[in-house]
């Protein structure tokens, strides 16, 4: 992924990354609000060596503090020191439980004691801060007595008593929210670029290059409103899915000049991708264009040809194919252009049998030397073998993926099941691919200028324009 990747990413997730770091920050605020305070109080002592009227004694015996006081900081926290302050206090506590809540560090290169001391209480963290600091004191003389009696030689001195706080040290409410809008975002983005890693539904004519090295021959756009007029084309002639299908028609035109096919089967991997209404369309812009095209329904397990197009679909397809009929009784023209539709006719209990028959091959001849174009509307890949076989007896197939429809797995093993047959694969359209927010052309909104001057009243606009030269 390059970077304009990632960025696409965060503007298309960008409303669940702002839900999960708001998310987050929201919990540090929560358990900011939901914790204890609680409050530290703390004490600062000095050690020194008593001793030595030489400034050399004097600066041995700094060296010598500055060297016991790392081990001075352990001793802090021992039961040595702790438990006189619970029994002197009567704390409710254990001396090892005490400990939990001590602290004691030493600035480096320094004879001096930081000791901490957090409670609930400020009053009582700084009671015990202060009893800390002077029974630890009191074990450092006793340790320090030369063994034949004597004043010690370490003295701890307190020179910054405990003071009550008057704030609490945690929780910090500021710092919460903020690691939790941090580690929201974080997350946020990280799980927007898994989603989008993981995720394999077909979205782009990027991810079909991925699966196969056929060609996107068409890209067209979703519309919300595509289920109520199915025949865009025929419809809506000027919108921008009927623009994407007559450049569909466009394409196909230019595919092997010298060996352009004649018929062509419109099939998908899977049912709900749009192949139906992607044959009638093309066969319908095919028509305008003036060619003399026959459309043909063989999905024979799930026609649909005759209901979109208003179509009697009882005698069709399956009539001519059982010699109950010949083609020229049952096809059906449409429209004012030269289309014929050949439906399905009744619904056989052996579709891949009808379909991979001689009488098959020898319809599709007689269609492909009778019309211009013959589009015929197959069944899906994956749930049937149906397009796999009219695909390898007729010019080629057209797969339309769906986008967000399919996955890359599903369209990779479809265009594994033309290429096993030796079937020819004309191209791939991606059908109801979601444009990103300012990603139009302007061609899709290129119409009829509603400013225009009309054409006077005695003119025919069908009839001829004079065109008057100025000298």
């Amino acid at each position: 992924m390059e970077l304009h990747d990632y960025l696409a990413i965060l503007r298309k997730r960008w409303l669940s990354i702002l839900l999960v770091t708001l998310v987050a920050a929201g919990a540090g605020l929560g358990l900011s609000l939901a914790a204890t305070p609680q409050y530290t109080a703390s004490t600062q002592l000095y050690v020194s060596v008593q001793g030595g009227a030489t400034s050399s004694d004097l600066l041995q015996g700094a060296n010598y503090s500055r060297q016991q006081v790392t081990s001075y900081t352990q001793m802090v926290k021992s039961p040595l020191v702790l438990q006189p302050v619970v029994d002197e206090l009567d704390l409710d506590v254990s001396a090892r439980e005490l400990a939990g809540r001590v602290s004691a560090s030493s600035p480096l290169n320094t004879s001096l004691i930081t000791i901490q001391v957090t409670d609930v209480d400020p009053a009582t963290a700084a009671r015990v801060a202060d009893t800390v600091a002077a029974e630890f004191s009191a074990v450092i003389s006793e340790l320090e007595t030369p063994a034949d009696g004597g004043a010690s030689t370490v003295k701890v001195s307190t020179v910054r008593p405990a003071a009550e706080p008057q704030a609490p040290s945690s929780p910090n409410t500021k710092l919460n929210v903020a690691l939790g809008l941090v580690a929201g975002l974080v997350v946020g983005i990280g799980v927007a670029i898994l989603r989008s890693v993981l995720d394999t539904r077909v979205r782009t004519a990027q991810d079909v290059a991925q699966v196969t090295d056929a060609a996107v021959i068409a890209t067209v756009g979703y519309d919300d409103d595509a289920d109520a007029h199915p025949l865009i084309v025929h419809s809506s002639p000027q919108s921008e899915r009927a623009e994407a299908l007559r450049r569909l028609r466009t394409n196909l035109q230019f595919l092997d000049l010298a060996d352009r096919p004649r018929s062509i089967v419109c099939t998908s991997s899977v049912p709900g991708e749009g192949k139906s209404t992607t044959a009638i369309n093309l066969a319908i812009t095919l028509a305008d264009a003036g060619a003399r095209v026959a459309l043909v329904d063989a999905d024979l397990r799930r026609p649909s040809v005759a209901q979109y197009m208003g179509l009697e679909g009882s005698a069709g397809l399956t009539t001519v194919l059982i010699g109950k009929a010949g083609l020229a009784d049952v096809v059906q023209p449409w429209g004012e252009a030269d289309l014929h539709v050949l439906t399905s006719g009744v619904v056989p209990p052996n579709p891949s049998e009808l379909l991979g028959s001689s009488a098959m091959s020898r319809l599709l001849d007689q269609l492909s030397a009778e019309y211009d174009h013959v589009v015929i509307d197959a069944p899906p890949l994956l749930p049937v073998t149906d397009a796999a076989i009219l695909a390898k007896i007729s010019g080629g197939a057209i797969v339309i993926a769906g986008a967000q429809k399919i996955h890359r797995d599903q369209l990779r093993e479809s265009m594994g099941a033309l290429e096993t047959v030796g079937a020819r694969v004309l191209g791939v359209v991606l059908n109801g691919q979601k444009r990103a927010q300012g990603d139009a052309y302007a061609y899709y909104n290129y119409r009829a200028d509603e400013a225009a001057p009309a054409a006077p009243k005695d003119q025919d606009p069908s009839g001829p324009v004079e065109v008057r030269r100025t000298a």
